[in-house]
């Protein structure tokens, strides 16, 4: 009796190991195909970021003088700089002065 039952157990885990063991084998195998598909797709990956910084290479703006420019030059860049933002502060106080007044209308 016991030896039927120990042939059972013996023979149901064989089984259930081989099934075990074929699917960890095709897990390994979709691991591999899709391991070489992502390859495939960080290489296009590279290329295309090398081609965008290829085009922003191109596109590179002119920052301005930098501090080893001509002092007449820096001079200049920051008066041009002082007026842009007198004429910015001036168009933000008459945008509150005319948000003032016609709160004052609100109110009065």
């Amino acid at each position: 009796m016991w030896f039927a039952i120990w042939s059972v157990l013996v023979v149901g885990t064989l089984v259930g190991a081989f099934f075990l063991g074929r699917r960890l084998w095709r897990s390994s195998l979709a691991l591999g195909r899709e391991l070489a598909r992502a390859g495939g797709v960080l290489a296009e990956l590279g290329e295309r970021v090398d081609e965008l910084q290829d085009q922003l290479a191109q596109q590179r703006l002119d920052v301005g003088p930098t501090v080893f420019a001509d002092r007449d030059v820096l001079r200049g860049e920051r008066r041009r700089l002082q007026e842009e933002a007198a004429a910015r502060r001036a168009a933000r106080a008459e945008q509150h002065a005319s948000t003032a007044r016609g709160w004052r209308r609100y109110w009065t």
